[in-house]
């Protein structure tokens, strides 16, 4: 099945992956290490660039299936839409163990949180020339 979209986005090595709710992606182009749920920085996209079809998958309350890849290394974790989804930040995409939402908040309910993705792949992250792949798919169930 193709993704409903991709970003591409890149390592940093101030990346921690240590947050115990959330995952973020950002468009900025540096990261301290108080940002310990970001995961990949110069994205290409944000809430806002979003395409349609996956913003309306989004605020129909769909399942979503969000797959990370670095090099030869990917994880899968599931997070769900909600009508209130605003997807406007031009910056940031924050997935949520939680149901909180703003406007820099892509999927709530998600499966995974940035301390729990795997230490082989938060390592591979660590490298400013690490491209990283992030794909979003519908699901079945």
């Amino acid at each position: 099945m193709a993704p409903l979209e991709t970003i591409f986005a890149y390592g940093h090595k101030n990346i921690l992956g240590t947050h115990k709710t959330t995952i973020e992606i950002t468009k900025d182009g540096f990261l301290t290490r108080k940002g310990d749920c970001i995961i990949g920085i110069n994205a290409d996209k944000a809430c806002f660039d979003l395409n349609a079809k996956l913003k309306d998958a989004i605020r129909e309350g769909k399942k979503i299936k969000v797959t990370i890849e670095v090099q030869n290394l990917s994880e899968v974790f599931y997070g769900y839409g909600h009508k209130k989804l605003y997807l406007t930040n031009k910056h940031d995409l924050v997935f949520r163990k939680s149901t909180y939402i703003c406007n820099r908040t892509v999927l709530i309910n998600c499966t995974k949180s940035s301390n729990e993705l795997s230490r082989k792949l938060l390592n591979a992250l660590k490298y400013e020339s690490r491209k990283i792949k992030i794909s979003f798919e519908y699901t079945n169930g």
